[in-house]
């Protein structure tokens, strides 16, 4: 009976609820033409914080995000999927998604970025919330576009604040949105640095 226990608690270990979270477009030939009208193709990338630089990385992330990564979202292995978004022979774009713990379940966030990192494109792709039609609606992604990360800087995660007259601070909340809003920005901040790690910041060296 106790070998029998055993097998079945390294078979609970290792099934997929145990595993990390990946996030993927589920479309991806659908969502590309629409979040990138005009390109031609795209290419994907597999990457994660253990592959790019590990536990350094990690603390690096952690420290400009403020606050830590913790749950199956957020481990060190998680996969992360990276579009490079072609027109003919041209990375014009990238669109990247995170996973993010909500009030009532799973978030997935996407942003689409233009070559300099400014967001061309905010798309949530799976949530669970009482607000889930008005974060999802054209009015609330209307906000993101033309932002980048250095807006997001003075936004704390934490406490869910941001810095007054930062431009995160003028983003405006569903009515019923409640803790999911800021569980939202939280996943955009996240992203952004993210991205500037993967991407941005490789292309300055």
């Amino acid at each position: 009976m106790k070998k029998i226990l055993l097998a079945l608690a390294v078979l609970a270990l290792s099934s997929p609820a145990f595993a990390a979270v990946g996030c993927d477009l589920n479309d991806p030939d659908r969502d590309v033409a629409r979040l990138f009208p005009g390109s031609t193709g795209y290419k994907t990338r597999y990457l994660s914080i253990k592959t790019s630089g590990g536990q350094p990385l990690l603390e690096r992330v952690e420290s400009r995000l403020g606050d830590k990564f913790k749950g199956l979202y957020e481990t060190m292995d998680v996969p992360y999927t990276l579009y490079d978004i072609y027109k003919d022979k041209e990375v014009i774009g990238y669109i990247h998604g995170v996973n993010q713990k909500g009030e009532y379940g799973g978030i997935q966030v996407f942003l689409a970025l233009d070559k300099a990192g400014v967001i061309k494109a905010f798309y949530i792709q799976k949530l669970t919330s009482r607000a889930a039609r008005d974060l999802r609606s054209r009015d609330f992604g209307a906000q993101f576009p033309g932002l980048a990360l250095k807006d997001f800087e003075g936004y704390d995660p934490a406490a869910a604040r941001a810095a007054k007259d930062s431009p995160a601070a003028g983003l405006k909340a569903p009515a019923k949105a409640g803790r999911d809003f800021a569980a939202v920005l939280r996943a955009v901040k996240k992203n952004l640095i993210l991205l500037d790690e993967f991407v941005f910041s490789k292309k300055e060296k």
